[in-house]
């Protein structure tokens, strides 16, 4: 991760977290690791929660624990209860960090032990649990950043009902990291991973991806690369039109069900897969999801569908026997699939995300109070820095305008 690397000594000079507290609801990971030992040298205290039980290594939380001094709050596998007791400790106050409680403000000090100064979340459920059980640390949180696209949609709805609390910077809707974090990261892991948990044969399969936004489009994409026929579904015209002038064939979820062997959820909705969808697959068909929460296959009426339900036939795997003889092969427990049944995101993938991320955060700070509430873009010189970056790790190197060029860009009165 040269990125992650790279601005190491850059947090460390400037210290654009001092005397701040981050608590962070993430996929715990070795990826995950560098980012928060970035925050670490940028002078946070950090708190970090498990953002999927499924995805924790549970090595890498005793490593940022034991040798680096971070408050970790994640077990692999906990339950839904322990996840959400696991976040609420994170927004707990206390020590975190370098210097252990944060003086003035820490546990004895004037006030009272107060919440984080600043969030990082992944898919909302922090920001919900900040805004629910957890609303006494509420008051303390100057803003933060969601880094998918499900947690967006969440936070949006929040905002157009006048209840998100603090300014939140929408990372996952960067172009830069649309492009590498969904369309070649999500696209390469997911088939990374229903390969490792099924060890199927794409080629010649019909593959059925719900959703083309840029996880979507990258699982579609390669799917195909692999010699799959594959079909989208979706709700927006808009994406439907670009996935038909792509060369994809588009079609409802009811229609695509009876064709599909191979099924992938990418919307961050729903019931995509729901009963009635399952009642028309073929024997055999496989489903997984590669959108951040468990619902957009409707387990739970799968699983009444079922006279049986085989745990582990493979690792990530269970069979549901359905009463006409049919089989349905459901991936890692419906949870995402990348993470689950194979190792998520290349570490290339997460440098530029989490380097954008770490950006945007001390933007963020260094901005507090100029915010108002709600869902905010992430400025664009901060993806085209983050970037550029990237692309000098990677030795390459790219034109600069001109001064003429410059003009003629901004001025209006310059004709053909």
């Amino acid at each position: 991760m040269p990125l992650m690397a790279g601005l190491m000594p850059r947090f460390a000079g400037q210290r654009p977290f001092d005397g701040l507290t981050v608590a962070a609801c993430l996929h715990v990971t070795a990826e995950t690791a560098m980012f928060v030992r970035l925050l670490r040298a940028g002078g946070a205290a950090v708190r970090l929660a498990a953002s999927n039980p499924l995805s924790t290594q549970d090595d890498v939380a005793a490593a940022l624990a034991v040798r680096y001094g971070i408050a970790v709050f994640a077990r692999a596998g906990v339950d839904r209860r322990g996840y959400y007791r696991h976040i609420e400790l994170a927004l707990a106050a206390g020590p975190g960090g370098p210097g252990g409680p944060r003086g003035p403000r820490g546990p004895g000090g004037p006030g009272g032990p107060r919440g984080p100064d600043l969030i990082i979340d992944d898919g909302g459920d922090l920001v919900n649990t900040l805004h629910t059980t957890a609303a006494q640390a509420l008051p303390a949180v100057r803003g933060g950043c969601e880094s998918t696209a499900t947690g967006v949609i969440r936070l949006r709805r929040m905002a157009a009902e006048g209840a998100l609390a603090f300014p939140v910077i929408a990372v996952n809707d960067t172009p830069a990291r649309r492009l590498v974090e969904g369309t070649c990261g999500t696209g390469q892991s997911v088939i990374d991973g229903i390969l490792r948990a099924t060890n199927t044969l794409l080629a010649g399969k019909t593959v059925v991806v719900a959703g083309f936004g840029a996880s979507g489009r990258g699982v579609a994409e390669r799917a195909r690369g692999s010699g799959a026929q594959v079909i989208v579904t979706e709700v927006d015209p808009v994406r439907a039109l670009d996935a038909s002038l792509a060369g994809f064939r588009v079609l409802p979820m009811a229609q695509a069900a009876p064709l599909g062997e191979v099924f992938v959820t990418a919307t961050g909705s729903c019931d995509v897969i729901s009963a009635a969808h399952v009642a028309a697959m073929r024997d055999g068909a496989i489903l997984a999801n590669a959108g951040h929460f468990d619902t957009e296959i409707d387990v739970r009426a799968l699983t009444a569908l079922a006279v049986a339900v085989r745990r582990g036939v493979r690792p990530h795997v269970d069979a549901y026997d359905l009463g006409d003889g049919r089989t349905v092969l459901l991936l890692a427990e419906g949870r995402v699939v990348n993470l689950v049944a194979a190792e998520g995101h290349p570490p290339e993938v997460m440098d530029l995300a989490f380097g954008i991320e770490a950006l945007a955060l001390a933007w963020l700070a260094e901005n507090t109070g100029k915010l108002p509430a709600g869902v905010h873009d992430v400025p664009a010189d901060i993806d085209a820095e983050a970037a550029r970056l990237v692309l000098a790790t990677m030795g390459v190197s790219v034109d600069a305008l001109t001064a003429a060029q410059r003009a003629y860009r901004e001025s209006w009165r310059i004709g053909s």
